[in-house]
C-alpha cells in the first residue's frame, strides 16, 4: 500500500517548507547563530507546516553536526526522525486534545527532569496546544518559564488566542499562513512530476482551489484525483467530476446570461446545474468567486501580474472580457445577492427554488428599493447609452418625433416651447389660426458631457428619483413634467399650470431639479420652467409617465389661491397666451 502524498512529500529541511519563508528564514538564522530559544509557539491554519517545521527543528537541534539549519540526514537522530523513521525517545510528540489535563502536564513535568537518552536535547512537541486546560497550563507554567538546560518546547496550534497568555509570553511566536493558489499549483506540479503523473495546469489550479491554501489538504485532494484517474493522468474533466466543482463553462454561461439580461439562458443554466447533480452551495460559492474576480479585474489593472487573480490563462482572458460587460455597481450588487443566496442555502429544503429566486433577483435590480438597486439600474442605463442599442432607440424616437423621412404629419403641440423665455410658443409668436405653427425645434444639442435631450428624456424617471432625495415637495411638483428642449445649456421643463411654475421658482425647487440632473447625468444646465398645459398627455404618450404619489404620501403645497380652472384658461387669462388648435394634415 502506497503512503499518502502528504506524508511522502513531508518537508525534511527548512528549505523544503513551502510558502513560509517568513518563519523558516528567522529559524534558520537562529540555528546558524546558535541562538535557539527554549520554547516556540507555531500557530496558523491547518495543513500549513506547523508540525512539520517542529519536527525539522527537532532534527536540526539533535543532529550530530548540530545545532544546524541543514540536518545531515544520516546520523542516528536524523534517521530516527525522518518521515518514515521509527522516532526518537528524546523527541516526544503529544496531542493536547487527549493529553491536556492537569495530570498529564504534571507527568510531563516530572519526566522532563530526566536527561535525554542519547540526544543533545529532550524536545516536547505539543500539538493542538489550545486544547490544554487552564489548570494544565498553570501546572506547566514554571517548567516552560525556566526549563532544564536539556529541555526544549515547541507548541503548535490553530488557535493561538486560546493558549494561556502567560505561556504565550514565554515563547517565541511564529504565525504560518495559507498559500496562494498559484504557489500551491506549482508545488502540485512538482509532486506530479516526481510521481511521473501527467497533469493539466487547469486541473491543478482546480485542485489548489479545493485545497483552500492548505498544502496538506491540497496533496490529499491530489492523491484522491490521481488514484481515480486513468492513463491520461490528472485532467480538468476528471478533477471537476471527482471534486464536484463547477465547470468553468457553466460559470461563463451564467455570467454571460446575466450581462445580457437573458432570463431564459440563466434559468436554463440553473436547470443544468440541478440536473447534473451539482451541489447548489458549491455552484453558488464558485459563482461568487467568479464575481469577485470580475470586481478585482475592474478595480486593479495589474491584478493578474500581482497574483490577485489565480486562474489559467484562457480563463483569465474570458474574465477580462466579462469584466467589461458590467458596471461597478452592477457587479457589487450581483455579488451581494449571490452572497445572500449562499447564506440562505445553508440547510435549505428547496435548494432549486433558492437558486431560481437568486436568478430572478439578479435579473431585476428594481427589486431592491435601496441605493444598491438604484445604482445598478443606473449602471445598466449608462451602458446602454454607450452602445449601439441606445443609439438605435434614440434614432427611432427622433424618427417618430419628426414624422419619419417625409413631411411631418404629427400635430404640433403647445408644449413645444422656446427655451429661456418662460413662455409658450404661442406667446413667442402668434400666427393666424389657419397657419401651421413654426414651433422652436426640440433639439438634442450636444453638451460638454455628451448628454442631449434624448438622454434627458430617457433618464427623466431617474432624475425625479434623485429629486425626491432632496425634497419630497419638489418631487411632487415635478412628478408630471418633461424636458422639452435643450439649447445653449438651457433646459426647458414643462409643467401643466402656472401655480406650479411660480412655486418652483419661488421655493427654489428648480435649483433642486438642476442638482438632481447634475447628480444623475453629470450635466449642468440652467432650468427654465415653462407652461405646457398638455404635458400630462405628452408624458403618457411617450411611455415615460411615472406613478403618481399616493394621496397619503403627497405633501401639501399650502397654496390657498389654487385656481380650479384649466391650464389653458389660466394661460389665456394670466399670461395673455393665445390658444392654437391642432392642425389637421
Amino acid at each position: 500500500m502506497s503512503m499518502a502524498l502528504y506524508r511522502t512529500y513531508r518537508p525534511a529541511t527548512l528549505d523544503e517548507v513551502v510558502g513560509q519563508e517568513h518563519v523558516t528564514g528567522p529559524l534558520r538564522r537562529a540555528l546558524t547563530n546558535d541562538r535557539v530559544h527554549h520554547a516556540y509557539l507555531f500557530s496558523g491554519p491547518r495543513g500549513c507546516g506547523k508540525t512539520s517545521t517542529a519536527r525539522i527543528m527537532a532534527r536540526s537541534l539533535n543532529c550530530e553536526q548540530g545545532p544546524t539549519p541543514d540536518p545531515c540526514g544520516v546520523c542516528q537522530s536524523c534517521t530516527d526522525l525522518a518521515a518514515n523513521g521509527p522516532g526518537s525517545l528524546d523527541v516526544i510528540e503529544l496531542d493536547a486534545a487527549s493529553h491536556g489535563g492537569v495530570d498529564d502536564t504534571r507527568d510531563l513535568r516530572e519526566r522532563a527532569m530526566f536527561a535525554p537518552a542519547s540526544s543533545r536535547y529532550k524536545i516536547y512537541i505539543i500539538d493542538e496546544a489550545h486544547m490544554v486546560s487552564s489548570a494544565g497550563f498553570n501546572a506547566l507554567l514554571k517548567l516552560v518559564e525556566e526549563p532544564p538546560e536539556h529541555v526544549r518546547f515547541i507548541f503548535a496550534t490553530t488557535e493561538a488566542e486560546k493558549v494561556l497568555p502567560t505561556i504565550r509570553s514565554r515563547t517565541h511566536n511564529y504565525t504560518f499562513r495559507l498559500l496562494p493558489v498559484k504557489l500551491l499549483q506549482q508545488h502540485l506540479a512538482t509532486v506530479c512530476e516526481a510521481e511521473g503523473i501527467p497533469a493539466e495546469p487547469a486541473a491543478l489550479a482546480l485542485i489548489a482551489r479545493a485545497g483552500a491554501g492548505s498544502v496538506r489538504d491540497s496533496l490529499s485532494v491530489l492523491g484522491q484525483v490521481i488514484s481515480g484517474s486513468g492513463p491520461e493522468g490528472v485532467t480538468y474533466a476528471e478533477a471537476v467530476l471527482q471534486l464536484g466543482m463547477t465547470d468553468a463553462t457553466l460559470l461563463d454561461e451564467t455570467v454571460d446570461a446575466l450581462a445580457a439580461h437573458d432570463g431564459a439562458a440563466l434559468f436554463i443554466v440553473i436547470d443544468r446545474v440541478m440536473e447534473a447533480g451539482h451541489e447548489p452551495r458549491r455552484f453558488v460559492t464558485d459563482l461568487l468567486e467568479r464575481l469577485r474576480d470580475l470586481i478585482v479585474l475592474q478595480n486593479v489593472p495589474g491584478a493578474v501580474e500581482t497574483g490577485l487573480i489565480d486562474a489559467p490563462d484562457d480563463q483569465v482572458a474570458r474574465e477580462i472580457e466579462q469584466a467589461h460587460l458590467f458596471g461597478a455597481a452592477e457587479l457589487a450588487r450581483a455579488a451581494e445577492v449571490v452572497s445572500e443566496a449562499l447564506s440562505a442555502l445553508k440547510g435549505a429544503t428547496a435548494p432549486r427554488l433558492h437558486l431560481e429566486l437568486m436568478a430572478a433577483r439578479l435579473l431585476l435590480p428594481a427589486a431592491d428599493a435601496d441605493e444598491r438597486g438604484f445604482l445598478a439600474r443606473l449602471d445598466q442605463l449608462e451602458r446602454r447609452m454607450a452602445t449601439g442599442e441606445f443609439q438605435q432607440l434614440v434614432a427611432a424616437q427622433s424618427a417618430v418625433q419628426s414624422g419619419g423621412p417625409g413631411p411631418s404629419s404629427r400635430p404640433r403641440k403647445l408644449s413645444e416651447v422656446a427655451p429661456s423665455t418662460g413662455k409658450t410658443a404661442a406667446e413667442s409668436e402668434t400666427p393666424a389660426v389657419d397657419e401651421p405653427v413654426a414651433a422652436a425645434p426640440v433639439t438634442a444639442a450636444a453638451t460638454a458631457s455628451g448628454v442631449g435631450l434624448p438622454e434627458l428624456k430617457s433618464m427623466w424617471p431617474a432624475v425625479l428619483d434623485a429629486v425626491k432625495s432632496y425634497s419630497r415637495v419638489a418631487w411632487v411638483l415635478f412628478s408630471v413634467s418633461a424636458p422639452l428642449s435643450l439649447v445653449n445649456g438651457v433646459l426647458a421643463v414643462g409643467l401643466d399650470n402656472a401655480n406650479k411654475i411660480n412655486n418652483a421658482r419661488a421655493s427654489g425647487h428648480d435649483e433642486r431639479l438642476r442638482q438632481a440632473i447634475l447628480d444623475v447625468l453629470q450635466l449642468d444646465v440652467k432650468i427654465d420652467v415653462v407652461l405646457a398645459p398638455d404635458i400630462a398627455s405628452t408624458v403618457t404618450s411617450t411611455g415615460a409617465e411615472r406613478t403618481s404619489p399616493q394621496v397619503a404620501d403627497t405633501p401639501s403645497m399650502d397654496d390657498e389661491n389654487m385656481d380650479d380652472s384649466s391650464g389653458v384658461d389660466l394661460a389665456l387669462r394670466a399670461l395673455g397666451a393665445t390658444q392654437i388648435g391642432e392642425i389637421e394634415h
